[in-house]
């Protein structure tokens, strides 16, 4: 059994927490709000009021925050992780951060003496409920195989892309790719709309179609009916954060992403009123400007 702390306790941390107490390891646990971590308490977590608190000697520190500042708030803060964690302790980041972000914590963990596994996911949070979230996985291959027992209880398969910063790399270029999917999905249903196109028969002829993607397939139906989708995805100012960064990385790179552009400029738009809600309402945005390009 091992000791470990979990920092982050939204939709996609109190899933994974409760599958590493469910596995039978001692868990602490913080959020911000810490009357999300009520549900863990009952199964056996102990809540502490700082990250420094949850992972005090623990072996392994998980952290599954919303942005960069949030990230560097559960590390590198007084009252972090870093400041209390065993030596030799994992430090397993499976935020949608910044490539700059998981490199500068990978040098952090280093200068502590501790193993710093960059490990965003992909699934919903009934994937990290059940433990069956995909983990984009950069790290050297003896880091990977000393955490690997543990991301095991969260995952159904583990993607190792190569070396600390790939895994966070292809996170952002994914979730880039699923804008981009998303916002011609919207453009399109806005046109379809305005040319009467029989719904049941757009929807049929899209779901069905080479262009059904998981994304498009889950947004067909409420976008072309101009409502939120029931079944929730990332929200319009997460989609805009995950864009911003991968557009960020591009830049640094000196890749051309227009496209990627279009997309995020769509959902930056879109974050000014909508930035809680489902990355369906990005309809709305798209409806209101007319067709025009944003900006």
């Amino acid at each position: 059994m091992a000791k470990i702390a979990f920092l982050g306790l939204g939709k996609m941390g109190n899933g994974m927490a409760g599958c590493l107490i469910g596995a039978g390891h001692s868990v602490s646990v913080w959020n911000r709000s810490a009357d999300k971590a009520a549900p863990l308490a009952e199964k056996g977590a102990v809540v502490a009021e700082t990250p420094a608190e949850a992972a005090r000697d623990a072996e392994a520190v998980f952290s599954m925050v919303a942005d960069d500042d949030a990230s560097s708030r559960v590390w590198t803060a007084e009252d972090g992780a870093f400041a209390t964690a065993a030596d030799g302790a994992l430090a397993i980041e499976c935020s949608t951060i910044s490539h700059g972000q998981a490199m500068r914590l990978a040098k952090a963990a280093a200068a502590r003496g501790m193993t710093y596994i960059d490990c965003p996911v992909n699934g919903p949070p009934a994937a990290a409920a059940s433990g069956e979230l995909i983990l984009l996985v950069g790290a050297p291959d003896a880091d990977l195989e000393k955490a690997r027992p543990l991301l095991e209880i969260v995952s159904s398969s583990i993607l190792h892309f190569g070396a600390v910063g790939t895994g966070t790399a292809f996170k952002l270029t994914n979730n880039l790719m699923g804008a981009v999917h998303i916002a011609a999905l919207a453009e399109v249903a806005a046109l379809a709309d305005k040319l009467g196109l029989d719904k049941e028969t757009l929807i049929a002829a899209i779901d069905s179609g080479p262009c059904a993607s998981p994304h498009v397939k889950r947004l067909v139906r409420p976008m072309v009916e101009g409502r939120l989708s029931d079944v929730p995805g990332l929200s319009i100012g997460l989609r805009e954060k995950d864009s911003r960064y991968c557009l960020g990385l591009a830049d640094d790179t000196d890749q051309g992403m227009g496209l990627g552009r279009v997309a995020h400029a769509w959902y930056a738009l879109a974050a000014e009123t909508a930035g809680a809600e489902d990355d369906s309402a990005l309809l709305r945005t798209v409806v209101a400007q007319a067709g025009r390009l944003p900006g």
